[in-house]
């Protein structure tokens, strides 16, 4: 007897390739891992007719079924995008809503799904309610927290004005809208937490972050003078990051160890970022279709994260590859990892560049770092077990 597996469709509010950038890869994975399973899996995104030619093979390796509507473009003047400040919506949220992408979603789940998964917050603006399908929210941030942290670091009037008055839009909008899903996936236990807390949220699920450890194969530490990070480069947190790095870490780095080098991975850097590459020591990659090269075998890596949400993983990447890791608190910030024992945690300039010199100058215990925390992620934390784990969580919005 032929048993037909539910419908699950799965609502991205950006085309998913190529996955240069965390949600894209936590994402993919899930899906990679979970299609062939339970559920038939109906991916709906925008993207462009050049983007539905090239990635034809990976969207099949994904989910059975897909549907677009026009992408919107990106990158455009930033005055263009003037118009949406004057919106109830966050900025960010605004940005991602389509009238066609709301009708390719109403169209879908009129065909009644046995679950509706929406992918980040934002997605919620292409679904009109209110619905009778099985919902489920994927959250990879707690993106108010995100707002009050540029808010934190802005020292300039306008740009405070400016982040307070997106950071009112976004804790309303993030309130409103996990209310609305009959479930609620966090990356993390304290995400988990924050929703409870901050927006009565009561039925959040959560998932740990995974990597997949066969791309992202062991190769031990060297002992080199390569520093290196990676990262979307045209994302504030990790712009922030990197300027905070080059200005106030990196020179304490070179007072100490002047023949140390470092590689920034990662798609759109900006032009004064670029520009640094000029130097000697620093190289600027810009978007590459695979960074292992880039990490195998260095000395230490770096996620100098004073903004973010969410989990970073970046971090687990580094570490089923084998590289050290420097980070700030924000930067592990909901991972299961222990400072000193798979990484090294610093939140000043001084202590971040004197943990990134200690590895420099003792490679042994580099590779003791790295081993413990590669023995740590290949034991509890496969993409693989995450996919079981959404999965599970995907049936018990159905019931």
């Amino acid at each position: 007897m032929l048993v037909t597996r539910p419908e699950l469709v799965f609502v991205s509010p950006r085309f998913l390739f190529p996955a240069d950038s965390g949600g894209a890869i936590r994402t993919t994975e899930i899906l990679r891992n979970m299609r062939g399973g339970k559920f038939q899996i109906c991916l709906l995104s925008p993207a462009t007719l050049e983007q539905r030619q090239r990635y034809a093979a990976q969207l099949a390796d994904i989910a059975d079924q897909w549907h677009c509507w026009p992408a919107p473009a990106r990158g455009a003047a930033p005055w263009r995008r003037l118009p949406l400040l004057l919106s109830k919506l966050p900025l960010a949220v605004a940005s991602d809503r389509s009238m066609a992408g709301i009708n390719v979603v109403a169209q879908a789940l009129a065909r009644h799904p046995g679950v509706a998964v929406f992918d980040f917050l934002h997605s919620a603006v292409l679904a009109q309610w209110p619905r009778t399908i099985p919902s489920v929210l994927f959250t990879h941030n707690v993106e108010a927290e995100i707002v009050e942290r540029h808010l934190q670091h802005s020292t300039r009037f306008w740009k405070k004005a400016l982040w307070r008055s997106q950071l009112i839009k976004m804790r309303r909008f993030e309130s409103d809208t996990l209310r609305r899903f009959d479930r609620v996936v966090a990356v993390s236990a304290r995400d988990a937490e924050r929703f409870k807390e901050d927006y009565g949220a009561d039925r959040v699920d959560v998932i740990p972050t995974g990597v997949n450890l066969e791309y992202f194969h062991y190769v031990p530490s060297e002992a080199n003078n390569r520093v290196v990070f990676t990262g979307s480069m045209d994302w504030l947190a990790n712009i922030d990051a990197i300027r905070w790095f080059r200005a106030e870490v990196w020179p304490r780095i070179k007072a100490k160890h002047a023949s140390a080098t470092m590689t920034v991975v990662g798609r759109n850097p900006p032009p004064d970022l670029s520009q640094a590459a000029s130097a000697a020591d620093w190289t600027i990659t810009g978007r590459v279709d695979d960074i292992r090269p880039n990490v195998h075998g260095a000395a230490v890596y770096v996620i100098p994260m004073r903004i973010g949400g969410g989990t970073r993983i970046k971090a687990y990447e580094a570490m089923a590859m084998g590289v050290p890791v420097v980070s700030t608190a924000v930067g592990m910030e909901g991972l299961d990892a222990q400072p000193e024992r798979h990484y090294l945690q610093a939140d000043t300039a001084e202590q971040f560049a004197h943990a990134v010199t200690s590895l420099l100058s003792q490679p042994q215990l580099g590779r003791d770092l790295a081993e413990h925390a590669r023995r740590h992620v290949a034991e509890r934390y496969s993409s693989a077990t995450v996919a079981r784990e959404f999965e599970k969580i995907c049936e018990k919005a159905m019931q």
